[in-house]
């Protein structure tokens, strides 16, 4: 009787897991559009537009990945008018940021 029960728990932890992950159009909304503008146009004074970005659109997957990951601040600032760093995004995990990094050079050029 313990095995099963366990069983079932496990496996209703694994379905809640499914159900809570997000998109990465999901996440976009709610991590970057706040700088980025909700279709990458970008925000005066917050964000460059990442949507023409020739960052985005030419530069590799693993670069854009990085700097989502890792931030852009001080000296590795790219855009000094911004007066926000760009904030590293160290909760996303690896699958998150290969499905951002997909979106972004993706359905958010189209």
């Amino acid at each position: 009787m313990k095995k099963v029960l366990v069983a079932v728990c496990a496996l209703s932890l694994v379905g809640a897991t499914t159900v809570m992950a997000k998109t990465a159009e999901e996440i976009f909304k709610g991590i970057c559009q706040t700088c980025h503008g909700p279709k990458g146009e970008g925000k005066k004074a917050l964000g460059p537009a990442l949507k023409g970005s020739e960052f985005v659109t030419k530069g590799s997957d693993a670069d854009v990945k990085a700097t989502i990951k890792d931030g852009r601040t001080g000296a590795a600032k790219k855009y000094k008018e911004f007066a926000s760093p760009m904030p590293a995004q160290k909760t996303l995990s690896d699958a998150e940021l290969t499905d951002v990094v997909k979106y972004l050079k993706g359905d958010l050029q189209k």
